[in-house]
């Protein structure tokens, strides 16, 4: 039964409010080569190549796709001093900023630093003494160059992993605690953070926990997430629910795929909780017993054919005569179809009917006229 009178709520949902995902926590504004992390602006979306950084050519070309899907910002793995020196000819060939991941040597990153990196990324835990840590945080303030403390459960401090174990949040936040009061005494505070578990749960109550304690940005991830379908899922709620309170400045969706899917995946949890619009967002129908046209196929190429046009524009793709005319009419452009035939809509506005195997082509050749940008073949 309902818990108040169904008159109650106007009041009710008055004092809720009709705004969500929640406000932005504010945080500083840490600037990335030429992206802002932080201070209100819009969250970014990153990903990390899964070549050999030695292999300047692979590197490069790995980074290029990743630009082209949108990624705002890439991470390379700097396993060795080879692979740190080549660093500065990478970024010169890109076009958006280079974070340089380090792990247990301090001289990689300064050398990294020398390169003329955007960011560097260290672990608490793994990159050696205090001094080793301020040094970094000292070379980094004079170039300028902002430093990610990365936490995982890969690499956190021996104490606490004795203390708490490997996925309890505390652990998270005392490891993100100490290396910020490093830095702090160094008087570095151009940093962002990042609290990654493979525990969903975990990963929520950790960022939640900081959130409260500092005013430094967000990295968003949940770490060793999985598979494309395993790992996008775990990604999107962990994340999603994070960002939906207000949580969170940048991303990664961390997956065992092709990169750029990570890119694709990232930017479509942002798409759904209306934080960026870019590029075409298609709603379509799950299908029921009331379809009555072949929609999963034609989905499925529209999706493909369109996935690189930049601008936004929401697409409804509906199978039946139930829910397919309000739902296309709710869109920018659509189209609802049954009994092998359907309805192109413009915003609202029913402009012509047609038999179904017309529909993909009026489709695409109404989401050309809007936008500017061309289908894909």
């Amino acid at each position: 039964m309902l818990h108040e009178s169904s008159k109650e709520w106007r009041r009710i949902t008055a004092e809720k409010g009709g705004s969500f995902p929640a406000a932005r926590r504010k945080t500083r504004a840490v600037k990335v080569g030429g992206v802002i992390i932080g201070g209100g602006f819009p969250v970014t979306v990153q990903s990390m190549t899964a070549t050999d950084t030695r292999d300047i050519e692979a590197t490069v070309g790995a980074i290029k796709r990743l630009e082209e899907a949108g990624c705002d910002i890439i991470r390379v793995a700097v396993l060795d001093e080879q692979a740190a020196a080549v660093l500065g000819q990478i970024k010169s060939r890109i076009a958006i900023p280079l974070v340089a991941d380090i792990h247990f040597s301090q001289t990689l990153a300064l050398t990294a630093i020398a390169q003329g990196v955007d960011k560097i990324r260290i672990n608490p835990g793994n990159i050696g003494p205090d001094w080793k840590v301020a040094e970094v945080a000292e070379a980094a303030k004079d170039a300028g160059v902002p430093i990610r403390i990365g936490v995982n459960s890969g690499s956190l401090p021996k104490d606490l992993l004795e203390e708490f174990g490997h996925d309890d949040p505390r652990a998270f936040v005392g490891a993100a605690v100490r290396e910020l009061e490093l830095l702090e005494k160094h008087d570095f505070y151009d940093t962002v953070v990042s609290l990654k578990s493979s525990s969903v749960t975990g990963t929520i109550a950790a960022y939640t926990m900081l959130a409260e304690l500092c005013d430094y940005p967000f990295h968003l991830g949940i770490t060793e997430a999985g598979t494309l379908l395993s790992g996008s899922v775990k990604s999107a709620v962990g994340i999603g629910v994070l960002l939906a309170h207000g949580i969170g400045d940048t991303l990664r969706v961390s997956l065992t795929a092709d990169p750029v899917e990570e890119i694709r995946v990232g930017k479509q949890i942002l798409s759904s909780l209306e934080l960026r619009r870019e590029g075409v967002e298609i709603i379509s129908c799950p299908t029921c017993g009331r379809c009555q046209i072949d929609l999963i196929p034609l989905v499925e190429r529209v999706e493909a054919r369109t996935r690189h046009i930049k601008t936004p524009l929401k697409v409804a793709i509906m199978g039946c005569v139930v829910n397919g005319p309000g739902e296309a009419k709710a869109a920018d452009v659509g189209i609802a179809g049954g009994a092998g035939r359907g309805v192109l809509f413009v915003k609202d506005r029913p402009q012509r009917s047609m038999p179904e195997e017309e529909l993909e082509s009026a489709l695409l050749a109404e989401i050309e006229r809007l936008t500017g940008e061309r289908p894909n073949p």
